[in-house]
This record gives C-alpha cells, structure tokens and sequence, in this order.
C-alpha cells in the first residue's frame, strides 16, 4: 500500500526502538556463529584425573580438565593429535584425556540437558571396565551372539516400573551401570543382558550403547 515503510526494530522489556544498520549486523553475525557451532557430545569419566599429578604434558597441566570417575563432561570437536579433546564440567573449561573417558551417544538435545544437570552417572569405583571375557566368567555366551555393552541413563526397579507381570524376569539397575546385553531387542523392547553376574531382562529405551575400550 502506498505511503507503507517498512523499518526494523527492536524490542526491549521497557520498550522498542529502530534498529541501526549496526544492530542488524551484529544480529546476523551473532546468528551466523551459533549456526555455525557443532553440536557438543557427552563423555563420562571412567577413572579420576588429576592433571597436576597426572598429565603426560606437565607444561601444559593448569590447561587441562580434572575430573573424578562418573562426572559428565561436555565434548566440542574431535580429539586433537595428542589424543585430547576439549571439555566441560562443573563451569570449568580444559583439555581431556580421550583414554580416561567414553562416550555417552545421546542425540536428543533435552536429554543432554537432563545429563549436564544431573552432573553425574554412577560408574565402578575401581575404575575397571568389564569386557567378554569377564562375562564368560559367570556362564558361556555363544560365539554367534552379538553382545553389547550399554550405559543405564536411568533408574529401574522392575517392581516399581515394570509393565509386565513376570518382573522377577527383569534386572534392576542405577544410573550409570554398565550392561552388557546378549542378541536384539525383543518384540516388547527390552533385551537380555548381564550386570555383574545377574542377568535378566533390561528395557531398551533405559540404555544408551557405549564403545568398547
């Protein structure tokens, strides 16, 4: 329509001005960057790591992360030539020793919300990660059967939670346990797995698939 002009503006709590060709700048580069950033992933500690003491680069230790088994890390990028990535936690930025970690594969943006608030997942205070062979120490798994390990994001107790009627063919677990299961996914979502000798059913969408070390 005639006698129309189109302008810009902003909008504050107290009010609205014209935007300046500055603002919109600054606008469009600030959208630019965001963008731009690739999406962090989350890595759990497997062991504590002091830099101080324990960095293989004492130069560059006050540069480093300290951590403590369970804590959740917050990972931008890959891992550099030295094998360290650049992390988060606890409001502290630094570099983090990719063999003292492992990755939590969780895609849904909320979900990584949920785990950075909660700060933690419960791990094994010895620090030990369970491979096949442990498994095999508590009855023999056939060599056709593909057996993962997975990460309880968490908490279950079958007689609380469960929506079957044989809860006694289920295993409980806490947020951080680590389950190695046996074989796909069952018709009802749940799979057959171990947990430190015990094994029973376990439902799918309480487990997130860690790598193996």
């Amino acid at each position: 329509m005639d006698g129309l002009l189109e302008v810009d503006v902003l909008i504050y709590p107290d009010g609205v001005r014209l935007a300046r060709p500055e603002d919109i700048r600054e606008w469009e580069l600030e959208t630019a960057t965001k963008l731009a950033l690739p999406s962090a992933r989350l890595f759990v500690a497997l062991y504590p790591y002091n830099p101080a003491a324990m960095s293989p680069n004492r130069e560059t230790a006050a540069e480093e992360l300290p951590f403590v088994p369970g804590q959740i890390i917050k990972v931008f990028g890959d891992k550099d030539s030295d094998g360290f990535y650049h992390g988060e936690s606890g409001g502290l930025r630094g570099d983090v020793p990719s063999n003292m970690v492992a990755e939590v594969p969780v895609e849904d943006e909320d979900m990584k919300a949920v785990l950075m608030q909660q700060g933690f997942l419960l791990v094994d205070h010895t620090g030990a990660s369970f491979t096949p062979e442990d498994l095999s120490e508590t009855s023999s798994v056939p060599d056709d059967v593909v057996v993962q390990r997975m990460v309880a994001i968490f908490e279950y107790n079958p007689w609380e939670s469960s929506p079957n009627m044989d809860t006694e063919a289920e295993l409980g677990f806490r947020s951080g346990d680590i389950i190695y299961v046996f074989g796909d996914m069952d018709q009802d979502g749940f799979y057959y797995g171990d947990l430190h000798g015990r094994r029973g059913l376990v439902p799918s969408n309480f487990l997130q698939p860690l790598p193996w070390n």
